[in-house]
């Protein structure tokens, strides 16, 4: 399988002090890659560097075999980027938020009209072209980002945090139209996010930074069977500790084996368990 991003020993220092130290990874091509660590870890760094926004200090990264910094232009023709920060224009409609995009990366007509229909049929907003996208739900908005990032077509999509903020349902909506984007039309994705359940539902595989380093990497499964598949949670006082163990017919035995069971209760493990297991402290 083919690689579409590659990291080979990537630092960036600011001030004397390094944000992300020696980290190395790859996603291969339609691969949906979830990258988690606590606020300050490197992530946002990490995603800067990636998408030619800021230069490592040292260390190579590829984009579809292209250099982040000897060929940034190539690469930024690549890349689609949704930031967690709404970045439409309010006092655009939908479609001029769609018509300026496109005619940034120079897509001609009738090419560009058919891209924007396209993609906003998509994603739903059809019916809202003409609407100013300041009267827009947040939704509907991270749902325009989305659609503008695809005007151009880019074979690697960037997700930063892209469903902060929303409510249940429409967060479950995105979600499908990111999945769908991966799954069916076979797009490679990077998604940065600090929901647990976001990572497990969507991602193939999953990459923990801590203080800029690349501490854990591996699928959901794989994390598990290397951390513990079960899991005994103890009540100390007003805190929880957690003893983890190979199975979760392991947990049980021992929860069984105790004499008094206050406080105690066995269950599978999660990723935000490993999570908190590997950093030390919740993601937020």
């Amino acid at each position: 399988m083919s690689v579409a991003v590659s990291l080979e020993n990537v630092c960036k220092v600011y001030n004397k002090m390094p944000v992300v130290n020696n980290l190395s990874f790859a996603i291969a091509s339609g691969e949906m890659f979830g990258l988690l660590g606590p606020n300050g870890a490197g992530k946002s760094t990490t995603i800067r560097m990636i998408t030619t926004l800021t230069r490592p200090t040292q260390g190579r990264i590829f984009v579809s075999g292209y250099d982040v910094v000897r060929q940034a232009m190539e690469v930024k023709k690549c890349i689609g980027v949704v930031l967690q920060q709404i970045s439409v224009d309010g006092d655009l409609s939908v479609w001029e938020n769609m018509e300026f995009h496109a005619r940034l990366h120079h897509i001609p007509n009738p090419e560009r009209q058919r891209r924007i229909n396209q993609w906003l049929e998509y994603v739903e907003l059809s019916d809202r072209r003409n609407e100013l996208t300041k009267n827009l739900s947040g939704g509907m908005k991270r749902r325009l980002q989305i659609a503008r990032a695809l005007l151009h077509q880019p074979q690697i999509l960037f997700l930063d945090e892209p469903t902060v903020g929303l409510d249940p349902q429409t967060r479950r909506r995105l979600w499908e139209i990111i999945r769908d984007l991966n799954k069916q039309q076979g797009m490679t994705m990077l998604l940065t996010t600090h929901y647990m359940d976001e990572v497990e539902y969507l991602c193939d595989r999953i990459g923990i930074m801590d203080s800029g380093k690349l501490i854990e990497l591996g699928t959901l499964q794989e994390l598990r069977s290397k951390h513990g598949e079960g899991l005994v949670m103890k009540q100390v006082g007003e805190r929880w500790e957690y003893i983890f163990f190979p199975k979760l017919e392991d947990a049980n035995a021992y929860l069984n084996q105790q004499v008094d069971k206050t406080g105690l209760m066995a269950r599978p493990s999660n990723l935000e368990d490993i999570f908190v297991e590997l950093t030390g402290r919740q993601l937020d």
